[in-house]
């Protein structure tokens, strides 16, 4: 694990201190060793950086950049390609010689001997930029789900890379210009989507795609070379649950022990949830020495699944730390959140995931995370949820829907007493409206995930914006048919779990130099369970039906059965202190908040009162709020 940085300057003016400081602010991604190279050609000047977490050959032959021996290929990368040794011998086969015992030379050689199409036979996690000087071209690189992160920026002949976008604010030509539509996105979905960034022009790369930038002619191609929605597009397999039990374990064990490929220690992040007790019960069954697991706690009990992950530990016998987080130490982590989540990030568990590292980074380099069992095998509780949703609109003539649409929306609930009282009643209003307007699946997932519905995106905005198009607006092909399960399933991979859910392990576990690596990302694992059918991943109302049962055969299911909690965090609780509330307060000046000329502070004002007199007010609007002014007041005002 390591953070990349560099430029291809058109203009010819970047010099090598700027690299350096675009390269050395990812410093807490690669700790172990740092390299830069420059080149001086007649179209650009070049520019690669590296920091590096020494994970593979801790020799210097892993230094980084790193170089093909007859100088055409030059690479700085970010990641882990698991099965290199395989690769590695089929090259060496093919008259292949190495230097090293890295990976990262065989991603050089694989693609001198395979071209780009060589991405097919990684298994791993990956951002790499490599430089074909033979042919003047620049590549860039993302794996299939999106592990590892990737942005850039391209400007008025002015291109940029890294691993954060921390890395583009160090180039004395970054223009720092926030996209309106994207500060949109962000308060509507907690994140920004990709392609784009919550900058102009700056961008990230989608997952399971290249880039080239062809520096004769200065243009840009994009392609995807993988797409998990062409295997929901495949008809269901005709196999039973038996057999279909047995691959998912035989794919998911592979996927485990590819993972512990590591010349420096390694540990899980156990919640006591199917997920992480899966992956941990897998890899401890045929060891003898005990692995190291870890779990963060709160004294809020709702939020702590410390009792669960230690009884899993202890039948399990793995070598167990947790650690009960207290209010003190979740507010030095907010303090220091926006310097390592440097594009607004509205998820609460930013902070958790934070604390289990630190925790971890104690004992171990890497830390195995359990994410994505639920967007594959169907976990969340939104599926069971929408599926009815789906069936029960089917009875509702559609112009009977619109009417009904059209009268709600001439009553203002806040008058009406029975409404008036409930929570956040006018956007859950403005929700059924919507949906009544148009019960598509799209629109309906969309709807869920809306944390500001539209309307109040454009009663927050003082800018005029677009609703700029993503995954979800669009419904995935699916072979089973019409099934709403298989489709958001498809729709999570790419949306919700790669800018969410993967966006912050990596910058939480790179915060503490700890590399997170994801077992059930493999996406060998996706491949087959896209094709099964989706009766065993949910069915009248039971979730995760597959995993539960293979989970239940390693981990008794007494110890397994429990509420789902999720990684979250009592950040409520938190931020209602006097503490939390003088911790607040300096972000929510609203002078400064109509400098800024971005959000409308009557809105902002609405949202805050009720917080700081202490009534009800919407929580996950005033979280919202909070951490894109946090991300303002340290990226904005540098």
């Amino acid at each position: 694990m390591c953070g990349i940085a560099g430029f291809i300057d058109f203009n010819q003016h970047t010099t090598e201190q700027t690299l350096v400081k675009m390269t050395d602010i990812l410093a807490h991604r690669g700790p172990d060793d740092k390299g830069y190279k420059i080149w001086q050609t007649e179209k650009a000047v070049v520019g690669f950086g590296h920091r590096r977490l020494s994970i593979i050959d801790l020799s210097s032959l892993g230094h980084q950049p790193m170089f093909s021996k007859d100088g055409r290929w030059a690479i700085t990368f970010n990641g882990e390609i698991y099965n290199y040794k395989e690769i590695q011998a089929e090259l060496i086969g093919l008259g292949y010689q190495f230097s090293s015992n890295s990976d990262t030379e065989v991603i050089i050689y694989a693609i001198d001997c395979w071209g780009l199409e060589a991405v097919h036979k990684f298994i791993g996690m990956f951002a790499f930029i490599l430089y074909d000087t033979k042919n003047q071209k620049i590549h860039l690189v993302r794996d299939r789900a999106g592990v590892k992160p990737l942005y850039y920026y391209w400007h008025e002949g002015l291109f940029l890379f890294g691993s954060e976008l921390k890395a583009f604010h160090q180039h004395p030509d970054f223009k720092k210009e926030i996209d309106n539509d994207a500060v949109a996105l962000y308060f509507y979905y907690l994140y920004v989507p990709a392609p784009y960034s919550i900058f102009k022009n700056a961008f990230k790369l989608t997952q399971g795609h290249t880039l080239t930038l062809d520096m004769a002619t200065q243009k840009i191609e994009i392609k995807k070379y993988w797409d998990v929605y062409d295997y929901y597009a495949k008809p269901a397999l005709k196999i039973s649950k038996e057999d279909a039990a047995e691959e998912t374990t035989r794919l998911i064990q592979s996927a485990c022990e590819y993972r512990m490929v590591a010349d420096v220690p390694v540990g899980i992040f156990l919640s006591g949830g199917y997920d992480s007790g899966l992956t941990t019960a897998l890899l401890q069954q045929n060891r003898t020495q005990k692995l190291k697991t870890f779990t963060i706690g709160y004294e809020n009990q709702y939020f702590t699944e410390t009792k669960e992950a230690r009884q899993v530990a202890q039948y399990l016998g793995t070598d167990h730390t947790e650690y009960i987080c207290k209010t003190e130490e979740a507010f030095d982590i907010l303090e220091n959140l926006p310097f390592f989540y440097d594009e607004p990030l509205g998820d609460g568990s930013s902070v958790p995931t934070t604390l289990v590292s630190r925790l971890a980074r104690q004992s171990v380099t890497v830390a195995l995370s359990a994410d994505g069992g639920d967007e594959t095998f169907a976990g969340y509780t939104r599926y069971e949820y929408l599926a009815k949703q789906q069936a029960y609109f089917k009875f509702i003539p559609n112009l009977l829907a619109k009417g009904t649409a059209s009268v709600l929306s001439r009553i203002n609930p806040n008058k009406v007493p029975l409404l008036n009282r409930a929570y956040n009643i006018n956007s859950r209003y403005e929700k059924v409206i919507n949906l009544l307007n148009n019960s598509s699946l799209e629109n309906a997932y969309k709807l869920f995930l809306a944390y500001f519905p539209e309307r109040d995106v454009r009663n927050l905005l003082k800018q005029p914006f677009t609703f700029k198009p993503t995954v979800v607006d669009t419904l995935p092909p699916n072979g089973q048919g019409n099934n709403p399960i298989q489709a958001m399933l498809a729709m999570e991979y790419k949306s919700y779990m790669v800018d969410i859910i993967l966006a912050k392990v990596d910058r939480a576990t790179m915060s503490t130099s700890l590399e997170g690596r994801e077992p059930l990302l493999d996406h060998r694992i996706v491949e087959f369970a896209a094709q099964l059918p989706s009766a065993f991943k949910y069915k009248d109302g039971i979730k995760k039906i597959l995993l539960k049962d293979i989970v239940h055969k390693y981990i008794p299911p007494e110890i397994m059965v429990k509420r789902k909690m999720g990684f979250g965090a009592p950040i409520h609780s938190w931020l209602a202190q006097p503490k939390g509330k003088k911790f607040v307060r300096p972000y929510f000046d609203l002078k400064k908040i109509e400098a800024q000329g971005i959000l409308n502070p009557e809105v902002v004002r609405a949202v805050i009162t009720p917080y700081f007199e202490g009534k009800t007010t919407d929580f996950n609007k005033l979280w919202l709020l909070l951490v894109f002014q946090m991300w303002y007041e340290r990226w904005m005002n540098e």
